[in-house]
């Protein structure tokens, strides 16, 4: 009698556990889709009717390139949490106008570090590619830090590494903004250790965290005061240049 009391009682417990892993999973899969940045209409418009650039919508990612195919340089660039995707098409059209080809990332449940899967995911998307950077927007940065190891150059919009990168003789730029509220420039500037010593920091004057990407304000961050075509322009200058 006591041996039957017991597995009901074991048995209860049992599915309790199992109700309450559901629901924890559940209210984590539907988080990760509320609440997602979208791209801005005008910025992403004036990107996909670009000449200068093709965009394929591709099992890998979004791809950018030339239209003349004179590319030689490839970039895997992982978006910030919960930011759609296409949010960072405009500001990186200009990268690929100058001759790199751009692989924008769709993360897993719209987060970085949910994504397992290895750069050559990515860079298949361009095999005739050899040399490939990979970079990131904010959570996006963290991962691409992970993935470092496997690419030639680092590229960090607003973030920092968790990774120790010191010690290896990888090229790397890492941008910041001084309006940004969440990638600080003092946290950039924390983690500054974990980065090889050339690696080139530069804060951009007026930019914000969302100044980063083409998908409106964002909470906690602060005020820019660059437009947004001479956002792009810096970034293009800078990133082209670094990678070419």
């Amino acid at each position: 009698m006591h041996e039957k009391r017991r597995r009901r009682i074991m048995a209860r417990v049992g599915w309790g556990i199992l109700i309450l892993i559901v629901l924890l999973l559940g209210g984590v899969l539907a988080w990760t889709q509320i609440g997602v940045m979208a791209a801005e209409k005008t910025p992403l418009t004036s990107a996909l009717d670009n000449p200068h650039i093709t965009i394929e919508d591709a099992p890998e990612g979004i791809v950018l390139s030339p239209t003349d195919g004179d590319s030689e340089i490839g970039l895997v660039f992982i978006p910030g949490a919960k930011v759609d995707p296409w949010a960072y098409v405009a500001i990186l059209q200009g990268v690929a106008e100058e001759g790199t080809t751009v692989v924008i990332t769709r993360p897993w449940l719209n987060l970085a570090f949910f994504d397992l899967r290895g750069l050559d995911a990515f860079t298949s998307a361009a095999p005739e590619i050899d040399s490939w950077g990979v970079g990131g927007h904010s959570l996006g940065g963290v991962r691409a830090c992970q993935l470092a190891a496997d690419a030639d150059a680092l590229v960090l919009f607003g973030s920092y590494c968790a990774t120790d990168l010191s010690a290896t003789d990888l090229d790397v730029l890492s941008l910041a903004g001084s309006e940004d509220g969440l990638s600080t420039p003092a946290k950039i500037a924390d983690a500054r250790h974990l980065l090889p010593e050339s690696a080139e920091l530069i804060e951009i004057d007026g930019a914000s965290h969302a100044s980063f990407g083409d998908y409106g304000s964002q909470a906690g961050d602060g005020t820019p005061t660059i437009s947004e075509d001479e956002m792009h322009a810096i970034v293009t200058d800078l990133v082209s240049s670094f990678l070419n």
